[in-house]
């Protein structure tokens, strides 16, 4: 069974090697590794180039204009002719066995997508903490949910990670390109979760570099805001852009309930953002969208978005001890 891995790339030069020698160095060995060079100005397309010469499972495109992280991943899906895919970062390192056991589990449990933990690491490969879904407070989700419903407010899936049908690309194609927010992944895990059936593994598989260039790291944004108002404008600002983005592919869905859950939920967080004061149906709508994330953050976030006089005062003295 071929697999294609999809790895997009942009100035990449630093740790892109390390990568892709820990994808040839696979111990599963039939696939293709396609790479789509965004108008890198550094030494990334010599590197590319330097594999190309030496191993002909990897092909490269070279693009001629920015095309940007969404575009770039949507064309690399549109190459795909194996029976599964794979999204993989510049920057990190895969464990000698991720696509052999990703492979395994996939066949085993009949499923369209399996994705897997992560070990967060920093430039140098020494370890910050050996699971992702844990730091990020998901793990509990990300093992016993991994469904529609506990996706549609928040991702817990990483790109690199997942391994994916690739009978599903059409249904996924378009990607969304205006958010800030729903990236390829998201949207990849989206899609296949409403209409396919999911499975994971719990072993971390992936060593997940963080480092200063890092688009998408292990750090909330809202860790560096200072002002308690600013970060309540920015969860509000992520979730209108989040709705805002579904609603703009709503016929995506297929389903009545979910479009309305949809669009009182863009609606929702419009009147939040305006200081609408919100009913007790719209108080209870917080409670469903929020239903699988965990006790603490559901509570940090009605607090934040319906009582913020409380939690301005709990904010500060949390970023008190941040100091300390």
């Amino acid at each position: 069974m071929k697999i294609d891995v999809l790895m997009a790339t942009y100035n990449g030069e630093k740790f892109l090697k390390e990568q892709i020698d820990s994808i040839l160095g696979q111990t599963y060995t039939d696939f293709r590794l396609l790479i789509s060079d965004d108008m890198s100005t550094d030494s990334t397309r010599a590197i590319l180039n330097e594999y190309v010469a030496k191993d002909n499972r990897v092909v490269v495109f070279l693009q001629r204009k920015n095309l940007g992280p969404a575009k770039n991943f949507e064309y690399l899906m549109k190459k795909v002719e194996s029976e599964y895919f794979m999204f993989s970062d510049q920057d990190d390192i895969w464990q000698k066995d991720k696509i052999e056991k990703s492979i395994h589990k996939i066949q085993a449990t009949k499923s369209d997508l399996v994705y897997t933990n992560l070990e967060v690491v920093n430039q140098d490969l020494e370890r910050i903490h050996k699971s992702y879904w844990k730091l990020k407070g998901f793990d509990k989700k990300a093992k016993f949910c991994h469904n529609f419903e506990s996706l549609f407010l928040n991702n817990y899936i990483t790109g690199s990670t997942m391994l994916i049908h690739s009978k599903w690309i059409e249904k996924i194609l378009p990607l969304p390109q205006k958010s800030k927010y729903i990236l390829h992944d998201y949207w990849s895990a989206l899609i296949v979760s409403k209409f396919g059936k999911m499975a994971y593994i719990e072993e971390p598989l992936v060593k997940y570099r963080q480092h200063i260039n890092n688009r998408i790291g292990s750090k909330r944004k809202t860790d560096e805001i200072k002002d308690f108002y600013q970060m309540r404008d920015l969860f509000i600002e992520v979730k209108i852009d989040h709705f805002k983005t579904f609603m703009q592919s709503i016929d995506m869905f297929e389903d009545d309930s979910v479009k309305e859950l949809t669009k009182v939920s863009y609606q929702y967080f419009c009147g939040l953002k305006n200081g609408k004061k919100m009913t007790f149906k719209e108080i209870c709508l917080f409670w469903k969208l929020y239903q699988y994330e965990n006790f603490r953050y559901r509570l940090e976030n009605f607090l934040i978005l319906h009582m913020p006089r409380l939690a301005k005062p709990l904010f500060q003295i949390r970023k008190g001890f941040g100091k300390n």
